[in-house]
């Protein structure tokens, strides 16, 4: 049926309806072969970035590389300056300062770069049978036996007796050895098999196994010391990093899965990785600004730590320094801090959950991400009845709208699955307390929070055009 032929109620259903579309029908040639380029850069960034401490290291090399310079709360600062602030080392605020006036406010993106994983406890290693171990307690919302029976590496740091700290990182190079927490065999887990899925695997079961031979004496003889094999992964660390075992109870080390990014899928449009929740959101966020050649504007881009145990601590998003900073712009600039914070807007830049068909039960179709269909806007986010939420007002995802269509970015609408049956937040709370108005905007995650989580590339992308997009705007 041609256009001419069509009636006056289908021509008006098809302009006035809305369709959800998939990326692979929106985006033209050229933009699909830029999602395959762009996630290139994003793949490498994970494989470097699987602590918030390394998230913010490798941050800092690509903005060392784009020009910026450090600065520290009380440092000078000028018009059209590029500035990072590493706070401690596990949370990063990126800003440029526009050559307008600074009460006009600031585009704000707000990321975090910590991600669920297994914390070493402060006294963590025992023996036990002939096995050196080490005890966890888990970080974020972790489905504890996702954890069994994969490779983990060790990754952190630790600060001696002397207040030297070095960096430790075990399990991710050619050669290296990794670790495990072992499982029950099928024919043992008769009980276990009877349990609910959340108590099956009890946390302090999740220990880490780092080693299995006593040690030996210079002539090859068991030491006849006690904890043999403990002593075995002490020596190892006091040869590696000048450790004793005193020196775990000043450390920061935890146990993430051992393998790096890869492609998923015969035709390669899918990235399975650890740690996508919330890099996926974050480097997009980080490369837009760094990209972003209009001077005019002032940006900021948040790495928070801490989202995944609620934004607390001096790393977190809680923590006042994000405003200490707009404080400081406001004095030496010339301008009001109360007035920048009403005239700025922000997007929380957080991931959304996925549909995912093999467990439709638990989503709202209507109202659900689909994975290759753009980045994804959530007005709210929250249980239950938006309960601890943001929730951005009409006019503001409008003004948002306008610019993504402006930009033919590439997204769509998403809550976090059915109401009633779970829920989530981001740090859009914390930003929209300052008198900033603020709304999540993120890639759609499947598995979020699993050890090998999946995204596509297209909506990586699409989220690097939607922050571009949003950087530039009027």
């Amino acid at each position: 049926m041609s256009e001419n032929e069509k009636t006056k109620g289908q021509l008006l259903y098809e302009q006035l309806r809305y369709q959800k579309k998939s990326g692979f029908e929106l985006m033209p040639k050229d933009e699909l072969d830029g999602a395959m380029d762009y996630a290139k850069g994003y793949m490498a960034y994970l494989d470097e970035a699987k602590t918030e401490r390394e998230a913010v290291t490798a941050a800092i090399a690509l903005l060392d590389k784009a020009g910026f310079s450090e600065y520290r709360v009380g440092d000078k600062l000028e018009k059209g300056g590029n500035y990072y602030c590493n706070n401690r080392g596990k949370a990063l605020i990126v800003f440029r300062v526009g050559t307008e006036d600074i009460n006009t406010g600031i585009r704000i993106s707000a990321a975090h770069c910590d991600a669920p994983r297994l914390d070493l406890k402060q006294h963590p290693l025992f023996e036990e049978t002939g096995f050196g171990y080490l005890k966890t307690h888990y970080y974020g919302g972790v489905r504890k036996y996702q954890w069994a029976t994969i490779p983990l590496a060790l990754h952190g740091v630790v600060t001696l007796a002397d207040g030297t700290t070095k960096d430790v990182r075990i399990g991710d190079e050619p050669g290296d050895p990794v670790f495990v927490i072992t499982d029950l065999l099928p024919h043992l887990a008769k009980d276990q098999n009877q349990k609910p899925l959340g108590t099956a695997f009890p946390a302090e079961t999740l220990n880490v196994m780092i080693a299995a031979s006593p040690y030996r004496e210079e002539d090859g003889t068991v030491t006849p010391s006690e904890d043999k094999v403990k002593l075995t992964v002490l020596s190892i660390l006091n040869e590696k990093y000048g450790m004793t075992e005193a020196d775990f109870v000043s450390a920061e080390l935890c146990a993430v899965p051992a393998a790096n990014a890869v492609d998923i899928g015969l035709d390669r449009w899918l990235i399975g990785s650890y740690g996508h929740d919330d890099r996926v959101c974050l480097y997009p966020a980080l490369t837009a600004m760094i990209d972003n050649k209009d001077t005019a504007h002032s940006l900021m881009c948040i790495l928070a730590d801490k989202e995944e145990i609620g934004s607390e601590g001096v790393s977190g998003m809680q923590c006042r320094i994000f405003t200490d900073i707009i404080d400081e712009m406001a004095s030496q600039l010339g301008g009001n801090a109360n007035v920048i914070r009403a005239n700025s807007i922000c997007v929380s830049a957080d991931v959304t959950a996925a549909y995912d068909p093999n467990y439709s039960d638990v989503f709202e179709k209507r109202n659900s991400a689909i994975v290759s269909s753009g980045v994804a806007l959530s007005k709210y986010t929250g249980s239950g009845g938006k309960s601890s939420t943001n929730d951005a007002s009409a006019e503001f995802v409008g003004r948002i709208r306008r610019i993504f269509d402006g930009a033919s970015v590439v997204w769509q609408t998403a809550e976090l699955g059915k109401v009633d049956q779970g829920g989530g937040g981001t740090v859009a709370k914390y930003i929209a307390k300052c008198n900033i108005d603020t709304v999540d905007i993120g890639v759609p995650v499947l598995s979020m929070h699993a050890p090998f989580e999946v995204v596509s590339k297209i909506d990586v992308y699409a989220a690097y055009k939607g922050f571009s997009a949003f950087y530039k705007a009027d």
